[in-house]
């Protein structure tokens, strides 16, 4: 009879594998989101490494979401890419799914990739002025 009950699976050992998922969902999804930031800023995984003090293969897995990122590291990353710690949880279900982007959002993030491959700073401030201007006659509103 305790063979039989030691062999069958219970219900605490389910819920056991609900931490692990959500814990590995929320691993991904930071490691993204430090993804998506270094993009916007246009750094490389190799300076963002070298900026936070670990291999470039360490930044790499922090992005998969292969390795966990301690509190202090988190918190140190935060700081090299101007963002406080909660932005990196921000689109986090409870049950550790993401949120998936937006059609404008993959937008944003392409148009913020591209800008800073722009290597001519006129052609950037002209294309900056652009998007002021189609977003004040957007929002109705004139340039002054």
């Amino acid at each position: 009879m305790a063979d039989q009950i030691a062999a069958s699976p219970s219900v605490a050992d389910d819920d056991q594998d609900k931490p692990t998922t959500r814990a590995r969902n929320a691993d991904r999804h930071v490691g993204a989101r430090i993804r998506e930031r270094r993009l916007m800023l246009g750094l490389s995984q190799q300076q963002l490494a070298t900026m936070i003090g670990v291999t470039y293969q360490q930044a790499h897995k922090y992005e998969r979401g292969m390795n966990r990122i301690s509190a202090g590291r988190l918190f140190e990353i935060g700081i090299v890419l101007g963002v406080p710690v909660a932005w990196f949880f921000e689109g986090l279900e409870q049950d550790g799914q993401a949120q998936p982007l937006g059609q404008r959002q993959r937008m944003c993030l392409e148009l913020a990739r591209n800008f800073v491959l722009i290597d001519n700073e006129k052609h950037q401030e002209a294309l900056s002025q652009m998007a002021r201007a189609l977003a004040a006659q957007s929002q109705g509103r004139s340039l002054d």
